[in-house]
């Protein structure tokens, strides 16, 4: 096997020899060409390509500041697997590595699924604006889908506890909070303490189903030709829950030329602002027509949402500041902390307003 250079999180020589033996398709009699995804700012994703033109895609944690119970290579790789059962469309996982000693922590491999990612406003500039409206309709019915399947049809009825999820999401990015935090911040205290409040107060016997946790449009993967979704990405967060709190996270992500602080989070900028993409409010109609469910706590979810999404920024702005950040965030020192609290603020303002008026602040 012949030796490549060591990009930073992968030991290619231990890892081409592993992947011989387990037996994934790709020759590694010759060198692996291995070239990191620009976009991850959370797990890292490298293509691994052969001699041959063969590619698969392999999957990490990040180099440090790794929040507890974050970035599960193993829950993902079987969250991949349910999905291939169950025939939604994911990249199809290959092989596990729970061995640490191979590169340095554990990994999946999956199939590498071609297609087109938008993940910056360059991306959709050239899609006139049926296509944007194509990839709205795809992207929202594509999540409807995903809360209307039985989690037992796929093995992942046992995948986590439905009952109190997001008293304990709440609880829970409180926690990471306070782990990952950089500084002080009063509106990151006064945001989750009001949305405690909203949560305990959602009906007990509300829907529950699978949730992505980072459903978004830079994590799917669409057709050239028809801008239909073929793949949907990144799975680490999967679970059990609640099905609105994947709306709530793609309303957050979402943005419309006229909002304020989503303009201040330097994720998927711009991103849906161009004309043909649909407005927060339609992506709501068109999700509860489908899914035919309450969505009465919506609001709640939201501002969750935005206090997850804070928390997570500030994980990477710490990595950022401690240079073990690798991607688009490597090098940015202060733009993730800034949408830390960009969020914060957006977050309350949702918890005044609600979820469409409230984004827009």
């Amino acid at each position: 096997m012949a030796e490549s250079p060591d990009p930073p999180g992968l030991r290619m020589t231990a890892l081409a020899r592993w992947l011989d033996d387990a037996g994934v398709a790709i020759d590694v009699s010759g060198p692996l060409e291995a070239t990191l995804f620009p976009g991850g700012r959370s797990n890292i994703t490298y293509l691994l390509t052969d001699r041959q033109g063969r590619s698969v895609v392999l999957r990490r944690p990040p180099l440090g500041n790794v929040m507890p119970t974050a970035h599960d290579m193993g829950r993902e790789h079987r969250v991949l697997t349910g999905m291939a059962l169950g025939g939604f469309p994911a990249p199809r996982p290959l092989a596990l590595c729970t061995d640490e000693d191979v590169i340095g922590a554990p990994f999946l491999v999956m199939e590498f699924v071609t297609g087109r990612i938008l993940a910056t406003a360059a991306d959709v500039a050239g899609l006139d604006p049926g296509a944007r409206g194509t990839v709205s309709d795809s992207l929202i019915s594509m999540l409807g889908s995903l809360h209307l399947m039985d989690p037992g049809s796929c093995g992942l009825a046992d995948l986590g506890r439905t009952d109190g999820f997001l008293v304990r999401q709440a609880g829970r990015w409180a926690k990471q909070w306070e782990i990952t935090k950089t500084r002080e911040l009063s509106d990151m205290d006064e945001l989750h303490a009001r949305v405690s409040q909203l949560v305990a107060q959602v009906p007990p016997d509300a829907p529950s189903g699978l949730v992505h946790g980072d459903y978004r449009l830079d994590n799917v993967i669409l057709a050239d030709d028809s801008w239909r979704t073929r793949a949907v990405l990144d799975w680490e967060m999967s679970t059990l829950g609640d099905p609105l709190a994947d709306l709530a996270l793609l309303l957050v992500y979402w943005s419309e030329p006229t909002d304020r602080l989503r303009h201040r989070i330097p994720i998927a900028e711009d991103l849906t602002d161009a004309e043909g993409f649909w407005s927060r409010a339609r992506l709501i109609d068109a999700y509860a027509a489908q899914v035919g469910r309450s969505i009465e706590h919506l609001d709640a979810c939201t501002a969750l949402a935005c206090y997850k999404l804070a928390v997570i920024a500030e994980s990477i702005h710490a990595r950022a500041l401690s240079g073990k950040q690798l991607g688009t965030a490597g090098s940015d020192r202060r733009g993730m902390g800034e949408a830390t609290e960009a969020l914060a603020l957006m977050g309350l303002a949702v918890t005044v307003s609600g979820a469409v008026a409230g984004l827009a602040a």
